[in-house]
């Protein structure tokens, strides 16, 4: 036999013992790999195969300290949503006006670049939004907008233009002289002119660019909220339609109680941060008055009594334009005179008195009586909404004396509207939906 013969089968031979003990310790070995290449094993990570099990551990305790880590895991799956990166809850916050001495609600809001701080009384029933403007004669606050301090200002929005016709009370285009846009409004008994302009607006995390409000030239009268007002309102130049490509027509705020001095409540625009379950009832639409909120009151109860109220006077009706709405600018409930007139009489019969008047409220009573005072609930289609009792009754200064904090509709006005205000919805969560046509109510401590 040669000695390549010889080489050979020593070759062979070793082979052959190798391919041996392989197949052997594939057979008695779970964790040795696949001699093939077939495929890739899994194995847990803590299992007999790992190399990272910690013999000293039972079994328990590792599944104990795997599911520990659970929740981290799910709350990095969530984040991995690119939507829900980009959406962030836009929460700008509410006080009370009670520190601007107004009966109103202020939101913090920014103009123009770099941004022109202002408070801004809050306004569902509004559509336009306008602040002081530099130079305004009759302007009762030292804050006012500046449009040449602003890199971001747009000039005004001309006379001709669609956007001008959509202003309540704007003036048409003059003969000579500016082509500006300038409307004229009346607003809590005073008077002013302003002119649409356009520059950036800055609301909790987000900006609207080029946003058409009014710049106040003069005011006649000193009722208007000192730093201008936003307008939440249904119509085109709303917040809500400006604003329609960041927030689709969704929004909702918390009031806090006039007591509170603080920007404790919140004005949550867009759908992102909206509570998720909500008792809702529909929301109406009048084209004679088309930016207001309108909801179907059915009836009112108090205590356990279900007050007998004439229907023609809670009955939405859009050629008449009566019903009921939602009101974030009036200050306590009022109700056309015969409707208010029966749940008055009936809160007295239950509350028993002896009764006094003060101011606009006409049942007043020793305050020792409160025990005694019954809960009103308003009745909406699918909605009931017990009113807690300070949103019910208004005390004195000296809190002697509590009062039933709504009243009827003033003499001097043709009103066939019940509009449901701000003191009683106070600590709650109203949410407006103008796509799916829906209010939410829900309770939220707010203070």
């Amino acid at each position: 036999m040669g000695v390549n013969t010889i080489t050979a089968t020593l070759i062979l031979f070793t082979a052959t013992l190798l391919l041996y003990f392989s197949t052997v310790a594939i057979a008695t070995d779970p964790c040795a790999s696949q001699s093939d290449d077939s495929g890739i094993i899994v194995i847990p990570i803590y299992g007999n195969c790992s190399p990272f099990k910690n013999l000293s551990d039972s079994w328990d305790t590792t599944i104990i300290d795997m599911a520990s880590k659970d929740p981290l895991r799910v709350e990095y799956l969530f984040g991995l949503d690119s939507s829900l990166r980009k959406k962030r809850v836009s929460a700008a916050p509410i006080a009370s006006g009670q520190a601007f001495d107004i009966g109103n609600y202020v939101v913090r809001v920014k103009l123009g670049t770099p941004g022109q701080l202002f408070f801004m009384v809050l306004d569902t029933s509004t559509d336009e939004a306008w602040v002081p403007c530099s130079g305004c004669i009759g302007c009762s606050s030292s804050t006012t907008y500046s449009p040449q301090a602003s890199t971001t200002y747009g000039g005004p929005v001309a006379c001709y233009s669609p956007r001008c016709a959509q202003a309540r009370g704007a003036l048409p285009c003059p003969n000579t002289g500016s082509r500006a846009c300038i409307f004229n409004q009346s607003y809590a008994g005073s008077t002013f002119s302003a002119t649409i302009v356009q520059d950036s607006l800055s609301l909790a995390v987000d900006t609207i660019p080029s946003y058409a409000f009014g710049c106040v030239n003069s005011v006649s009268g000193g009722t208007i909220p000192a730093q201008g007002l936003l307008g939440l309102g249904r119509g085109p130049l709303s917040l809500l339609t400006q604003s329609w490509s960041l927030y689709s027509g969704v929004f909702s705020y918390c009031l806090p109680s006039f007591k509170s001095f603080y920007f404790s409540g919140s004005l949550i625009l867009g759908r992102t941060g909206q509570p998720r379950r909500i008792r809702s009832t529909p929301l109406l639409r009048n084209p004679r008055r088309p930016s207001l909120y309108y909801v179907n009151l059915t009836g009112v109860t108090v205590g356990r009594v279900q007050v007998p109220l004439p229907t023609e006077y809670l009955a939405f009706d859009p050629n008449r334009g009566s019903g009921t709405i939602i009101d974030s600018g009036t200050v306590i409930t009022r109700f056309v005179q015969p409707v208010y007139n029966a749940i008055r009489d009936e809160f007295r019969n239950q509350v028993k008195g002896p009764f006094v008047s003060i101011g606009s409220f006409d049942t007043c009573f020793v305050k020792t009586y409160e025990t005694l005072a019954p809960l009103i609930k308003f009745r909406f289609t699918g909605l009931d909404l017990t009113l807690p009792y300070e949103n019910t009754l208004i005390h004195s200064t000296y809190g002697a004396v509590a009062c039933l904090a709504m009243a009827a509709a003033p003499n001097n006005v043709n009103s066939v509207l019940n509009v449901i205000a701000n003191y009683q919805q106070q600590n709650l969560r109203i949410m407006f939906d103008t796509v799916n046509n829906r209010v939410g109510i829900a309770r939220e401590l707010c203070n």
